[in-house]
């Protein structure tokens, strides 16, 4: 007979709450295995188990907002003197959310069965690399409190970040979505009508309005076959550009050029790289082992290859400032004369920290400025695709008219 998956929970010979996973033929199997380590069993349930190519498809994950929320919660109730099971509990009780509850029930059973938080948070994808090595040294020093509160306070400001980003996007995104839905039924259903009405005229159409009987004509014969395509082409354009690093780094480079993009998105990196690791200096994280944890923070390849080249020359000695210095203008300024001021009084971290709140003011006033320019582009936009189908459809009119 096939073995299967049981979780199990029991107790041990010291009277401790234990838990864990075993294959038996059956649960008189998983019993005899537990006596036989003098575990005595309360609870053997069957798993079920998906392929693993459906459980990352059917598995939800909580959002980036929800962790933030959890380690802000946290880390009150461990600063409040709440013992950590007990305030895993409260969290369960409290939490609506049926992600981010199964998570909490989960990190509870593990770390009541004896696992580190660390160790326990290493089995959720929600908790990246920085976030468990950050709880694992507050574990080791015994501030973990303290290390939660710089944990949410990091988390609270990187979503702050993300959010002002996302703020400028949508807008102009809706919009231009719902001009060209309405442009594509202008095209597919008042076009054609007007095109019956020309073709009583007799007399020869407008540049401007072949141009839109043409374009109306190919949508309708194509557009069924123009939709899908689209979509298969965009899907397998992203599948080659993320099995080529040498054009990832190419687009991550033009991006930087882009007038007002390029700065944006500079800012946002250098905003989120240095609020990484002041907050990984400060936890007292060696400096050189901080920007192995930074590297992939920003999302983009050229700072992680500058930072990988920062490490090693500060491997090979040389000050973070003047690391920063060779990255080729890749890294403000300010950055460069801000770490060099932290390296000379011995307050990096600190000056790590308020640079990265002046490049987060820098991002936050640089997408208001982009929504309040964006909003009259969108209308000019608007104006010229509407104002021309309109005056493409109404101009053979107007010229029947004259001659008449």
């Amino acid at each position: 007979m096939a073995k299967q998956r049981y979780a199990w929970r029991g107790v041990d010979r010291q009277g401790q709450v234990v838990t864990g996973e075993t294959h038996a033929a059956g649960k008189d199997e998983v019993a005899v295995l537990l006596r036989e380590q003098r575990i005595r069993a309360t609870h053997i349930q069957r798993q079920f188990s998906l392929p693993i190519w459906l459980q990352h498809q059917t598995k939800p994950r909580a959002s980036a907002r929800d962790i933030t929320q959890f380690t802000r919660q946290l880390a009150t109730l461990l600063h409040a003197g709440v013992p950590l099971l007990q305030a895993f509990g409260i969290l369960d009780r409290g939490e609506t959310n049926t992600t981010l509850k199964a998570i909490i029930r989960e990190l509870h059973a593990h770390i009541e069965g004896g696992m580190a938080l660390n160790q326990a948070l290493r089995q959720h994808t929600e908790f990246d690399a920085l976030y468990c090595n950050l709880v694992a040294v507050g574990e080791l020093a015994g501030m973990l409190d303290t290390m939660l509160e710089r944990l949410a306070h990091h988390l609270e400001k990187s979503e702050t970040l993300r959010t002002t980003i996302r703020s400028a996007l949508v807008y102009p995104s809706a919009v231009l979505g719902i001009a060209s839905i309405v442009l594509v039924l202008i095209l597919v259903f008042v076009v054609p009508a007007f095109q019956n009405i020309f073709a009583s005229f007799g007399a020869e159409l407008p540049w401007l309005t072949r141009w839109v009987i043409a374009l109306s004509e190919g949508i309708q014969r194509y557009g069924l076959w123009l939709m899908p395509a689209l979509l298969i082409g965009t899907w397998r354009l992203r599948q080659l550009i993320k099995q080529r690093i040498h054009w990832q780094r190419y687009l991550h480079s033009l991006l930087l050029r882009i007038p007002i993009a390029g700065p944006l998105t500079r800012h946002a990196c250098t905003a989120r790289w240095t609020r990484t690791l002041a907050t990984l200096f400060a936890a007292g994280v060696p400096l050189t082992e901080a920007l192995e944890a930074v590297q992939g923070v920003t999302g983009h390849l050229l700072f992680q290859d500058a930072t990988q080249t920062i490490q090693t020359q500060l491997i090979q000695g040389r000050a973070l400032s003047q690391a920063l210095e060779s990255t080729q203008g890749l890294f403000p300024t300010m950055v460069v004369q801000m770490c060099a001021i932290g390296e000379e009084s011995g307050a990096l971290d600190h000056m790590l920290e308020k640079t990265a709140e002046h490049y987060e003011r820098e991002v936050e006033n640089t997408v208001s400025r982009l929504s309040t320019l964006l909003e009259p582009f969108i209308m000019v936009v608007l104006g010229v695709l509407i104002g021309g189908l309109v005056m493409a459809l109404y101009l053979p009119i107007f010229q029947l008219g004259q001659v008449v």
